[in-house]
């Protein structure tokens, strides 16, 4: 039972980790697209200028995100098949 408890903090830590990880991306493109595209303050409505900004700057942030990640991970595929042929390598002169 112990260990079921075990596993099951872990898969919480995991969401919990996963879910701040986002919101500190959502955070952070919040805070980047209202810094550059809010101007006017003196009415309530958002001009249609600013709509359009906000939403080329979102599209733009994601996109950048996205390709980030993809690299990221190609970058750790990479280093894993070195490590795996460093492994190999060292294991066939033994």
């Amino acid at each position: 039972m112990a260990g079921i408890a075990q596993g099951l903090e872990n898969v919480n830590s995991e969401q919990i980790k996963s879910f701040r990880d986002f919101l500190i991306s959502y955070n952070k493109l919040s805070e980047i697209c209202f810094n550059d595209c809010v101007w006017d303050f003196t009415t309530r409505n958002v001009k249609s200028q600013e709509d359009r900004c906000i939403s080329n700057c979102a599209e733009k942030y994601l996109k950048m995100n996205q390709r980030i990640s993809q690299r990221f991970q190609e970058f750790q595929m990479i280093a894993n098949e070195n490590v795996m042929a460093a492994v190999q390598k060292s294991g066939n002169k033994i």
